[in-house]
């Protein structure tokens, strides 16, 4: 047999080759129109969202600059690389014979193709550089607003630095590191064969950047003056006691930034010429002259700091202390706060508690924390349902004003029955929560639970709710699909369960190539193809309400406890505390890393049932929040519902912060405040067995100044390293008089007991003391709820509610006792309004209690029972611990007659 074989011609061959390179170039483009694609359903289902929520300028103002700078960027970073590149490329054709250099030094095509790939990369990071941190800084650069107040020592306005220099810095920053970088890619390239010596076009090059990074470096020190105003760092190894501008820096630090300055320039110069002259060793003369002057600064600073500031430390430091102490009670808003005297009687009697009834009424002796337990025991009604929190609120209720505990019932459908896992019950059918249980903060029931105002499902109480489902909440829920072809689960009754549809046009609508989109997006084909799914359908995306709003506005810090209310027309909504912060104020002392200055400037309300959300204006003329407004016209709502500014409450976040600030700034006496002799600290309360600080606590109460009960946040203090009260702050919360702060002062001469004190003399209580721990026995545990300050006009009593919980999984927390502290004087009732009997039976000469209350009282009665109790279980435990030991020595005669004594022992107490 022969092989014929057949070969392709050239003609064939070249055509193929073409055609393949034509393939692949469609292939390639496709590819890339792919992989943008990819990339542009996240920014056009971004969009959309936005749009859909009404908020599309936001959107498209956050990505036009973020786009703009990603142009500035890239072609920053790709124009400079690429010039770089091509002229260290030009600098070798020069010097070097091209046989004598690589292809794709010699080749222009390659060299392109080199250079360029490695400008795009370079190009690439410096986009994600410049856009990922600068679209802020840059947007509040443009639009910022002024502050009306300057400096103390360079006279600039406020906003100079809140809002330019922060900008001012990124950027040098930005193109003195990629100089830097451009300077170490030249040094590599042209040490080799030591080109820096001989070739004049290296020469210049590297002396171009070199000019370039002292130019860079000088406008770095010339900004670092102003600086000095915003930090107490005077050198790496100390820090001053100023917060901002400091004896060290205003004789050492700025006037050796300013020499910086100059010797970066200089010096830069003194390497340009050097390098052309061709004299290498002399250009380490700059670097070596502007390290030694660093090293100088640093070390005058300390020398100073150290044997001119520190032994006389007050009187250096005065001025600056001065501005330190104005500057931060500016930053935190304390100059505004009330500061009044609070005489601390000891003058409780019954017709001042006739006359604060709503006071006395609204004492909050229910406890959040074990609230939470009892309503997911006993307001779930389904193991997918699931109160999150307990906010407290309150409320108009038939004409009274009333205090209250507030929860919503959400789904969460990973506690689905795992036959009920499927994609349609997940997406479409279990779509909402449903309802809010309410009660009062004040009232118990006979066995220790919350008098319910709000309960059960449908929702049944005292304030109408008329429409309970919750799409929107605190759950971190997965998006869902409504108004499909499967009704939604609405709640249960009974053997059957109650349907609903969606009545808003309010997500986002699946038609169209909105579907498509968003069923990339969402990862789910079944989305896309699912025949339940119809054009009127809607997708409720991001119904977490945090993710929603930081979503919208990732500018802003939100408070962690947002809070459901429910509206007058009956619809519920979850108003979120938004909060303006920075870190460039001058003289202000941070509170958290490096953040001094923050507002509540805005507050969120996002509808339950819609999730529609709408950012409050609440204080229009402050600067951050009109930079903002300016940046984004569209975003804030002036004006406010009357039923949703009902519900504002001071958040506490923002209140511990000025509170813990005032402890310190509240010593406006330089001397005092520089030796901190009247530190404020907050006390400690026992929660459980754990000393814990306490937190700041709302109270409906009447200011002594007043006529009328309000809604006060307040937290009391304690001197350092002292247990008694001191003073307490309070914030109001109602109408006009919202974020109206004051504290009342204690006399220094008479001491008024503190939280601590108060908690140690229950401890110290024998009666009290054996009650609580006869109950913590025999697998049960003593929950001591918060210890509340409840200042009573001129005079102060605490309150707090025992709690009993079983070691059962599903035990109930119930309020037991009352313990109620005044003066040298501590009761335990069963109720608070008996506790405030008996403290007034023992306060009051004028008030007798009944001689059948007398006879029959329960709390002596009880404590009889308890100590005779306890002194016969001790016994019996002795004989018991007696048998044991008896039993193990196998004396079975004496065990038997220690058994019969134990059986005797029980008999007569049955």
């Amino acid at each position: 047999m022969t092989k014929q074989t057949r070969s392709i011609s050239p003609e064939t061959a070249g055509k193929v080759k073409k055609l393949g390179s034509f393939i692949g170039r469609i292939l390639g483009v496709l590819f890339i129109l792919a992989f943008i694609g990819w990339l542009s359903v996240y920014w056009i289902t971004d969009y959309i969202w936005m749009d859909t929520l009404g908020f599309r300028n936001v959107y498209t103002t956050i990505l036009g600059s973020k786009v703009l700078l990603t142009i500035i960027g890239f072609a920053l970073f790709f124009i400079t690389s690429y010039f770089t590149l091509s002229w260290i490329r030009k600098s070798y054709l020069g010097h070097f014979d091209p046989s004598q250099l690589p292809a794709f030094i010699r080749e222009k095509k390659w060299s392109r193709i080199t250079a360029g790939g490695i400008a795009l990369f370079v190009g690439g990071v410096g986009s994600i550089i410049v856009q990922g941190i600068g679209w802020e800084l840059w947007l509040k650069f443009l639009h910022h607003a002024s502050f009306g107040e300057n400096d103390p020592h360079f006279s600039m306005d406020l906003s100079f630095y809140m809002f330019e220099l922060p900008f001012l810095e990124f950027a040098i920053g930005t193109l003195l590191g990629l100089s830097i970088f451009l300077l170490l890619i030249e040094i590599g390239f042209y040490s080799s064969f030591r080109m820096y010596r001989r070739s004049r076009a290296a020469q210049i090059h590297m002396g171009i950047t070199l000019g370039i990074i002292g130019l860079l470096l000088a406008a770095s020190h010339l900004l670092e003056p102003y600086e000095t105003l915003l930090t107490n760092q005077v050198n790496i190894f100390q820090e001053s006691v100023v917060h901002g501008l400091s004896y060290t820096d205003s004789v050492v630090n700025i006037p050796a930034s300013y020499v910086m300055a100059g010797t970066a320039v200089l010096g830069a110069l003194w390497m340009i010429i050097a390098l052309t002259k061709g004299n290498l060793r002399t250009m380490m003369v700059p670097v070596i002259v502007y390290g030694s002057l660093a090293l100088l600064a640093q070390g005058a600073s300390f020398i100073v700091q150290n044997y001119v500031v520190s032994p006389n430390e007050f009187s250096k430091e005065s001025p600056y202390l001065e501005h330190n102490l104005d500057f931060t009670r500016a930053a935190y808003e304390l100059n505004s706060i009330d500061e009044r005297e609070h005489p601390g009687n000891q003058s409780l009697d019954e017709a001042m508690v006739e006359r604060n009834e709503l006071t006395i009424n609204n004492v909050r002796i229910n406890d959040a924390r074990p609230i939470l337990d009892v309503y997911n025991q006993l307001q779930t009604f389904r193991t997918y349902y699931e109160f999150n929190d307990i906010d407290i609120d309150r409320y108009e209720v038939d004409g009274e004003y009333q205090q209250v505990f507030l929860g919503a019932r959400e789904l969460n459908t990973s506690d689905l029955p795992s036959q009920s896992k499927n994609w349609e019950n997940q997406n479409l059918r279990y779509t909402h929560g449903y309802g809010v249980a309410m009660s009062d903060v004040n009232e118990i029931t006979s066995q220790g639970q919350p008098e319910y105002m709000l309960q059960n499902i449908p929702p049944e109480g005292e304030i109408e709710v008329e429409r309970p489902q919750i799409y929107f909440g605190e759950e971190n829920s997965r998006n869902v699909m409504v108004n499909s072809e499967v009704d939604e689960f609405d709640y249960p009754a009974g053997d059957e369960n109650m349907s609903s549809r969606y009545e808003a046009d309010a997500g986002i609508p699946l038609s169209g190539l909105n579907r498509l989109l968003f069923s990339i997006n969402e990862g789910s084909f079944r989305m896309f193809v699912s025949d339940q799914i119809t054009s009127d359908s809607q997708l409720l995306d991001t119904r977490n309400i945090m993710d929603r709003v930081e979503r919208i506005a990732p500018f802003f810090e939100y408070d962690d406890d947002p809070y459901i209310f429910i509206r007058d027309d009956g619809s519920l909504a979850w108003l979120i505390d938004a909060y303006v912060t920075a870190e460039d104020y001058p003289y202000s002392e941070a509170h958290r890393e490096n953040e001094n200055y923050i507002r509540n400037s805005v507050k969120v309300e996002v509808d339950a049932y819609t999730g529609e959300v709408e950012f409050y204006a609440v204080e229009p003329d402050e600067p951050l929040l009109q930079t903002y407004d300016a940046m984004f016209p569209e975003l804030f709502t002036k004006e406010i519902p009357e039923d949703v500014q009902a519900h504002f409450r001071y958040p506490i976040d923002l209140f511990k912060i000025q509170a813990e600030m005032y402890g310190t700034y509240h010593m406006t006496n330089l001397e005092v405040f520089y030796n901190r002799e009247d530190y404020w600290q907050f006390p400690t309360e026992k929660y459980f067995n754990e000393d814990i600080e306490m937190e700041p606590y709302y109270v409906t109460m009447q200011l002594p100044e007043y006529e009328e009960e309000e809604f006060v946040l307040m937290m009391p203090y304690t001197p350092r390293n002292r247990q008694n009260m001191v003073a307490w702050m309070g914030v109001r919360n109602d109408g006009e008089n919202y974020g109206e702060t004051f504290v009342y002062q204690f006399p220094k001469q008479r001491n008024v007991y503190g939280p601590q004190q108060i908690e140690n003399r229950i401890n110290q209580d024998s009666t009290i003391s054996q009650q609580l721990n006869l109950w913590s026995q025999g697998g049960s545990e003593v929950i001591r709820g918060n210890l509340l300050a409840i200042p009573i006009e001129d005079t102060v009593m605490y309150a707090e509610p025992i709690y009993i919980e079983s070691s059962n999984e599903t035990s109930l927390p119930e309020v037991k006792q009352v313990i109620l502290a005044y003066g040298d004087e501590i009761v335990m009732e069963p109720t608070f309004d008996q506790a405030v009997e008996r403290m007034l039976s023992l306060i009051d000469p004028d008030v007798e209690m009944e001689e059948d209350e007398i006879e029959e009282d329960p709390q002596a009665e009880g404590e009889e029972a308890l100590i005779e109790s306890e002194e016969i279980l001790q016994e019996i435990s002795s004989l018991f611990d007696e048998y044991q030991n008896a039993l193990s020595s196998g004396d079975w005669e004496e065990a038997g007659a220690i058994m019969g004594e134990i059986e005797e022992q029980l008999a007569e107490n049955e």
